[in-house]
């Protein structure tokens, strides 16, 4: 949760540039924020994971590697539309917990309708941040997966996607934490955070076995 905002008002469906969702991001409106920011880093590291997959597969030099290139292309493509995807879901979830707290709470029956209601949206938010954590570390997971391709001219690229993956599940863990401190349902929250610090753990061990990888393939010739 971000505070009280009003909602603004929607641009009309179209093509979105780069340029133009950054500025977006910049702007005062509270969305796109952080959460939506997350999806686009993480995004970027599926990006990487399949464009050094591709070359890979097209390289006869890597013909012992052709079936895991092939296999990292589909998992990271299918990954990086699932992150474009959770990007409108990160930004409509925060929508419903502005909606839920401009309800009217003039009466009680009206306190507890909005309190129902804000419950509900911020569990929801709380759980897309969530979800894109745990597909930030299976970034994580095919980026120590695309280092077995051995092409040492892309280990730099396989090092970006790791950082960019835990950056986002890092980012992720944020605004997990932020919604629950407003939420009231403690078995919720208890099974959220469990299941964060589980990627955060698992990130933690990945991200520094893929640095020392990378390390070594960039270290200076003998």
């Amino acid at each position: 949760m971000r505070g009280s905002f009003s909602s603004p008002a929607r641009k009309a469906p179209g093509v979105e540039t780069l340029s133009d969702y950054l500025a977006q991001l910049a702007s005062e409106w509270p969305t796109p924020g952080g959460g939506s920011a997350a999806t686009m880093v993480a995004a970027a590291g599926a990006s990487l994971v399949a464009m050094v997959a591709r070359i890979c597969s097209t390289n006869p030099k890597y013909a012992a590697q052709h079936d895991l290139a092939l296999e990292l292309v589909g998992q990271a493509d299918a990954l990086r539309e699932e992150f474009l995807h959770a990007r409108e879901r990160d930004e409509a979830a925060f929508d419903r917990v502005v909606a839920a707290t401009a309800m009217p709470k003039r009466t009680e029956t009206e306190k507890l309708a909005r309190r129902h209601a804000l419950d509900l949206a911020l569990a929801h938010a709380a759980a897309e941040p969530l979800a894109v954590a745990q597909n930030a570390l299976e970034v994580l997971r095919m980026a120590e997966r695309a280092l077995d391709l051995n092409n040492k001219n892309l280990v730099s690229d396989i090092g970006c996607a790791a950082e960019f993956a835990y950056a986002a599940l890092a980012a992720c863990a944020y605004n997990v934490r932020i919604n629950h401190r407003f939420m009231h349902d403690a078995p919720a929250i208890e099974a959220q955070r469990d299941a964060l610090e589980r990627y955060e753990r698992d990130a933690n061990a990945l991200l520094e076995r893929v640095r020392r990888s990378v390390r070594a393939g960039l270290a200076p010739r003998a």
